[in-house]
């Protein structure tokens, strides 16, 4: 339940806190007061949309913050699914900067407004003139038939099995229509894939041949060069080897005579030794040049091949020659193996089917079930609050499965005698919506584990005696719930375990709206005023105490 609220710069708020009994709280006050100031603070606080306008400082941030009692509240596994820490003591806040920036937290981890939603949601149950519009929706109207199924275990099986079917079919309707495209172009590709398999194509493969076949082309020219390289350097008597033969014997003849001769004759040594082993080197190299013009021909072949494809392909490298067949091996595999795949994707439709019938059977049938007993509580609820001859019926219609199940319900009314039941937006007034809205919050109380629910103005169109059956209806769901009411009827506010009166303070330069608990003698005075104005005669106000005091007792 709400323990604690607090409002900061918001409107005509300047600061403002409120601590709620955890039984029926009344509010009251004049028109334009703040009271939906109030509401709408807290609809901040649920996720609603923000506005810089709101702001009543423009230089500062807005704050809005809610501290909740969660113990004995069966909701910790909502928090672990949002990965945040449960306590029983909860605080919610929602800031708005001057920027227009606005941030959530969640015992101060900040959170989405998804997340927000979701938790804020379970903890509170505003309700509003908006929900008299909601009445009238086919969707609305189903989930107040799952709520009083209690049909949460139900509901979230089948819109499981529902996303399933979904997925099934999807990935089947895209393969019939891959099929189709790959049926057109499977002759084409088969024929491209086969030429290159046909051409064994290697990694890299090009760069070498080319490398080959430059060498073989150039190999007269290139052995020619390397033996008239061996013929210079050892093929007749005046070759280099036998020159530096000739002068390393000169030089040696001489060495005897300084060491600088036989230094000189090492030196050369040393080079006759290394032309030497560079000439065998050539004549190494010069045996291993072969001239073989087929070999040629076929590496030209293979080259030409492989440019031809590339061309074809519109590709630079023979590695992208590769990635293209290995795609065409997939295309063409799927639709050689087309048959096999659809028939298993099929499967896997019809076994999602059932599997999405049979939970949808299960959630209509709790569905069923509940709406002859919806219809009777609700009318005899609205038979208690002065609508003697209400009717309400409760049609349901069989549809394919949809996000929401194969059912669509729509509330049927008459609050006349004689009238056959129509659609709600068809035939209910205001007061007629506010009365029919209560007996629905009031027979979902205790199928939801909802801790505080908001009315406001829940009373509009209603008067006398039945003011005093809505306030006892509120007070016995403030039993197990607890209820924050803003409301203009005197019969309902004594009937609240305390009562709140919100007013605008024009003592300083700008108006600002406050709020305070009214004692026992202010609340006779407030609900005094309520029965007969503002300067209420002296039997008003014993009439005023009488009421309290009666409500007070009770």
């Amino acid at each position: 339940m709400l323990t604690h609220l607090k409002i900061k710069n918001y409107a005509l708020i300047e600061r403002l806190e409120l601590t709620p009994n955890p039984a029926l709280n009344i509010i009251t006050g004049e028109t334009g007061a703040g009271k939906s100031i109030m509401l709408g603070a807290i609809g901040l606080l649920l996720g609603n949309r923000a506005d810089t306008k709101t702001l009543y400082n423009p230089e500062d941030k807005c704050v809005i913050e809610g501290e909740f009692n969660l113990s004995g509240f069966i909701i910790k596994n909502l928090f672990d699914e949002e990965e945040l820490d449960y306590e029983d003591h909860c605080i919610i806040r929602r800031e708005i900067s001057p920027q227009g920036k606005t941030r959530a937290f969640i015992n101060d981890t900040p959170v989405n407004l998804e997340t927000l939603r979701r938790i804020a949601s379970q903890l509170m149950d505003v309700h509003s003139q908006h929900d008299n519009l909601l009445l009238g929706a086919t969707e609305y109207q189903l989930q107040i038939v799952d709520t009083f199924a209690q049909n949460d275990t139900l509901l979230e099986k089948y819109k499981l099995d529902f996303s399933n079917y979904q997925k099934a079919y999807k990935a089947y309707d895209e393969l019939v229509s891959d099929a189709k495209n790959s049926k057109k172009e499977f002759d084409y590709n088969s024929f491209l894939l086969e030429e290159l398999q046909k051409a064994k194509l290697k990694g890299h493969e090009l760069e070498s041949l080319e490398a080959e076949l430059n060498k073989l082309e150039n190999a007269e020219d290139v052995k020619s060069k390397l033996q008239q390289s061996v013929e210079i350097l050892n093929g007749t008597e005046q070759s280099i080897i036998s020159l530096f033969g000739t002068t390393l014997a000169n030089l040696n003849a001489i060495s005897q005579y300084g060491e600088h001769f036989r230094q000189l004759r090492e030196r050369l040594n040393s080079c006759l030794i290394e032309i030497k082993d560079i000439t065998n080197e050539i004549e190494g190299e010069s045996e291993q040049v072969e001239i073989d013009n087929e070999k040629i021909t076929a590496l030209q072949v293979r080259v030409d091949t492989i440019y031809h494809l590339l061309q074809k392909h519109q590709v630079k490298k023979d590695t992208d020659l590769l990635k293209i067949q290995a795609d065409l091996e997939v295309n063409v595999g799927k639709v050689l193996n087309l048959d096999e795949n659809l028939a298993e994707a099929k499967a896997k439709v019809e076994k999602a089917e059932k599997a999405l019938q049979k939970s949808a059977e299960a959630l209509s049938k709790s569905r069923l079930n509940v709406l002859s007993t919806i219809e009777a509580q609700i009318t005899s609820l609205l038979i208690d609050l002065g609508m003697p001859n209400a009717a309400l019926k409760v049609e349901n219609e069989f549809i394919k499965p949809s996000p929401t199940g194969i059912n669509v319900v729509n509330l049927l009314f008459s609050a006349n005698k004689g009238i056959k039941p129509q659609p709600l937006k068809n035939v209910a007034s205001g007061g007629e919506f506010s009365r029919l809205m209560l007996a629905i919050k009031y027979i979902l109380a205790n199928k939801r584990a909802l801790p505080t629910i908001v009315f406001d103005e829940i009373d509009t169109g209603i008067s006398g005696e039945v003011s005093i059956k809505v306030g006892n209806m509120m007070r016995e769901m403030s039993k197990s719930h607890q209820i924050i009411a803003i409301t203009h009827l005197h019969q309902i506010a004594a009937q609240g375990a305390v009562h709140y009166f919100v007013y605008k303070d024009h003592s300083s330069e700008r108006t600002v709206s406050r709020i305070k608990e009214l004692s026992k003698d202010e609340r006779i005075m407030e609900i005094a005023q309520m029965i007969g104005g503002q300067n209420p005669s002296i039997a008003i106000l014993n009439n005023a105490r009488e009421i309290l005091e009666k409500h007070l007792q009770e």
